[in-house]
């Protein structure tokens, strides 16, 4: 069996208008594809629908896995800041956050959508990169335009105008990025200088300058003439910028791209683009073309060394990091807020409510959820995020980001042989880890498994490390596609009746450092009374450490207080003792609270919830 840890990892990034070309793509990848090798392929996308991935998703494998990672929560944090001009749109600046968004991975190979593969990938993939940060080819429209020479070295300060790569064909080493806080200074650039002729290119080849490794263009072969490269040494044709074959009809090596849409399922729609495409609107295009010369000639001229300098400046400054001691210490406003809404939302007796903003919720579908991970893939993502997981977890125990100053009860994880609903307060996305550190602790994880309950859209489209875990780590989504929720409660009964732990949060909403318990749902104490297995109270009380977090609040240290398992009544129906271990649920957690704090739970709103 392929080892999916070793796939060769390409990620696209596409809006639903370039489907059709992805698939030109992709067919072409899969047609020069090796069974000796796995193939990893991540689509980033703000607006597919879904009957363009299911065309797309055609294309999976044996070898071939196809994923789509919808990026609308991840872009609305810079969106404000990326420029786009022309055909350009905020995809284009999707390669730039793939350090961050993938932490699990070493390095991934970006592809753009408008290019035709004519080899086996993986020989690019493997590609030895050393410590550069990203290996491209030489950009051939730069290569043969004075103009664009001199403002790749004048404007965006590359040393020589044969460095400067063209970023649709991009290497990219994730470990060296990482360690060169490559998105911090990006985001920091974002904001003190624009680059408007080839933008997210730009900057990455400013960034990157002298950690480079240049690939042969036949790695990246543009629709222009040129006597260098034969036309049987090219290994991806890329027709960039306005060369676009389903455009115009006089482009270099269309007959390329021809003899794989027609493979496609989107020949016709790529046909009747072309038809449609209107004299006016090619017009527009050389234009365009014209005026992007003009652009780069009017940056060179107007500003020449001066914004070089100016660049220079910014990216020493950058450097030399955008963090002082004072704005380390100084409380996020973002926080403040949360705390602001957290006592409204108790004043009003709204304690279900979410306090943060959270991805939005794609549904989960049936058959994009492994619930018992019985696909041979699913065990293999699995393993490597708990492996992942574990070693996050002592990461932040070693870095005083997560701090356990006591674990309480530890026996009544031992006593219970069955299966079990733990439960537990909802305070902060890392209270599952303190809730793995004290299920590990307790010897338990060496014949039992911990399954967490977590919400639909942190399943689906939840961005970097924390979506990875989220969709792997012996996770059980919760959904709001029937189907799907059907199957989640089969997967329930399976775990509890081999024995199994689950742990599910009650109180349905997370607010952040919250310290009193919130009213209960149903929801997990029905599931404990339809399989009969005990529920165990689990109730994290807190205090004010004296190390300062990055957001200026002290960082929190934790008791874990697992109290005495609470079973079903074998003489009551499931719907009473849904209620009636709800209840005793919420009792043990309010003398949890009022014993350690020496102080009675009240609430702000004008009549104490009941419970």
């Amino acid at each position: 069996m392929l080892d999916a840890t070793d796939a060769v990892k390409v990620v696209f990034a596409v809006d639903d208008r370039y489907i059709p070309f992805l698939a030109v793509a992709i067919e072409s990848l899969v047609e020069h594809s090796s069974k000796d090798n796995y193939y990893l392929i991540k689509i980033l996308h703000t607006d597919v629908s879904s009957e363009n991935k299911k065309k797309i998703e055609k294309y999976k494998a044996d070898n071939i896995s196809i994923e789509f990672v919808d990026l609308n929560y991840y872009l609305q944090k810079v969106k404000d800041k990326l420029y786009t001009r022309d055909y350009y749109t905020n995809t284009t600046y999707f390669r730039l956050f793939l350090p961050e968004l993938y932490p699990q991975y070493n390095k991934v190979l970006y592809l753009d959508s408008d290019i035709v593969i004519l080899d086996d990938i993986a020989n690019l993939y493997n590609i030895n990169m050393g410590d550069n940060l990203v290996a491209a080819a030489p950009d051939d429209i730069i290569q043969s335009n004075k103009v664009f020479q001199d403002y790749v070295e004048k404007v965006v300060g590359v040393s020589d105008y044969k460095h400067y790569f063209n970023a649709g064909v991009l290497l990219m080493n994730l470990d060296q990025l990482r360690k060169f806080n490559f998105q911090e200074k990006f985001v920091y650039l974002l904001s003190t200088i624009k680059f408007s002729v080839a933008q997210d290119q730009d900057y990455l080849n400013r960034l990157c300058k002298g950690r480079v490794k240049l690939l042969s263009v036949a790695w990246d072969r543009m629709p222009i003439p040129n006597d260098k490269i034969k036309d049987e040494d090219i290994k991806i044709l890329h027709f960039n910028f306005a060369c676009k074959p389903w455009h115009f009809e006089d482009v270099l090596y269309k007959e390329f791209f021809w003899e794989y849409a027609k493979k496609t399922e989107f020949y016709n729609d790529i046909i009747a683009t072309k038809e449609n495409y209107t004299e006016e609107e090619r017009f527009r295009d050389r234009e365009s073309e014209q005026k992007l010369r003009e652009l780069a000639q009017k940056e060179a001229d107007c500003v020449g060394d001066d914004r070089k300098k100016l660049l220079d400046k910014y990216l020493k400054n950058l450097s030399l990091g955008s963090d002082s001691s004072s704005t380390k210490t100084e409380k996020s406003k973002d926080r403040i807020e949360v705390l602001k809404k957290i006592e409204e939302l108790e004043k009003e007796g709204k304690f279900d409510i979410d306090v943060e903003d959270d991805p939005p919720t794609v549904v989960l579908s049936p058959e994009n959820v492994d619930y018992l991970k019985k696909k041979s893939y699913s065990k293999i993502k699995t393993r490597l995020a708990n492996k992942m997981g574990e070693k996050f977890l002592n990461d932040l125990l070693k870095e005083n980001k997560l701090i356990i100053k006591k674990i309480n009860g530890i026996e009544n994880l031992q006593n219970v042989k069955s299966g079990a609903m733990l439960t537990c307060n909802h305070f902060n996305p890392f209270d599952s880890f303190a809730i793995e550190k004290a299920f590990r602790t307790s010897g338990v994880s060496k014949h039992k498994k911990l399954y967490k309950v977590i919400r639909e859209g942190n399943y689906t489209n939840f961005p970097g490390l924390y979506g990875f875990f989220f969709r792997n780590c012996d996770t059980l989504p919760l959904s709001s596609n029937r189907r799907t929720m059907i199957e989640f409660v089969k997967a329930v009964d399976t775990i509890l009746k081999r024995g199994d732990f689950i742990l599910i949060y009650p109180e349905q909403s997370l607010w952040w450092n919250y310290r009193k318990p919130k009213p209960l749902k149903n929801g997990g104490f029905k599931l404990a009374a339809r399989n009969k297995v005990p529920i165990i109270p689990i109730f994290i009380t807190m205090e004010d450490s004296n190390i300062l977090g990055e957001d200026g609040f002290p960082v929190q240290e934790y008791t874990i207080n697992i109290e005495k398992p609470i079973y079903p009544d074998e003489n009551l129906n499931e719907k009473q003792n849904t209620e009636i271990m709800k209840n005793k649920n919420y009792e043990v957690w309010k003398k949890v609270y009022e014993d350690f704090y020496k102080i009675p739970l009240e609430y702000s709103c004008e009549e104490n919830v009941k419970k």
